[in-house]
């Protein structure tokens, strides 16, 4: 299994917003081959700070979704978020390799 998680820091008064944005995702990526989960993660202390967590079956199929035009296009989606303040979102990306259950 290959794991992603995708996190951002936005300002706390903003935290509710990006929540309701990712309750109505596009859900794309649910359809994509070898993908297994998807979470969106709330810091239990610093609520500003948001994780998106996708689970995969292999590094394969996550590199497959990431080359896709369904990628870009929910990438394209997020340039045009309806708050100028979370437009400007860059997450900090890391990828892990699931080596033990």
């Amino acid at each position: 299994m290959f794991v992603v998680d995708s996190t951002v820091v936005v300002p706390e008064h903003k935290a509710d917003d990006l929540i309701q944005i990712y309750q109505n995702r596009s859900r794309l990526v649910d359809e994509a081959e070898g993908f297994l989960s998807f979470q969106l993660l709330q810091n239990d202390r610093k609520p500003g700070e948001l994780t998106v967590h996708l689970e995969w079956e292999s590094k394969q199929a996550y590199l497959n979704w990431a080359r896709s035009e369904q990628f870009k296009k929910i990438h394209e989606l997020e340039k045009h978020y309806p708050d100028e303040d979370l437009q400007g979102i860059v997450p900090k990306v890391k990828k892990y390799e699931v080596v033990a259950t």
